[in-house]
């Protein structure tokens, strides 16, 4: 017996010859990325990905997603004093992004 990664190369070309890949909706198509993933760093994109996929996204996660939530209100507002506001909060979590951030950097660890 092979190892897993054998294992799952020849279920994939089993598939494959059969047609069944084929016939699945998004053969041929690249992976829709998740919630966030264009928010996340470069460095902390597949660990983060592995941990939300286990269940146990980290809280940067939610701070990405509030992110992109705020970036989203900041092109709809209606008035300069709404646009205003929004971008302080923007800032303001941007910056609290940018702490956090630094200092998983630079104690290595998530």
């Amino acid at each position: 017996m092979g190892t897993l990664d054998d294992e799952i190369r020849r279920h994939l070309e089993a598939a494959a010859a059969s047609g069944e890949l084929r016939a699945a909706p998004s053969y041929g198509k690249p992976l829709a990325r998740p919630e966030g993933w264009d928010e996340t760093p470069e460095e902390f994109k597949q660990s983060f990905k592995i941990l939300k996929d286990a269940g146990f996204a980290p809280p940067e996660v939610a701070l990405f997603h509030e992110r992109a939530r705020l970036r989203g209100l900041v092109g709809e507002a209606m008035t300069a004093a709404e646009k205003n506001a929004l971008l302080q909060q923007l800032s303001a979590l941007e910056q609290k992004i940018a702490l956090r951030l630094e200092a998983m950097r630079t104690s290595a660890s998530l």
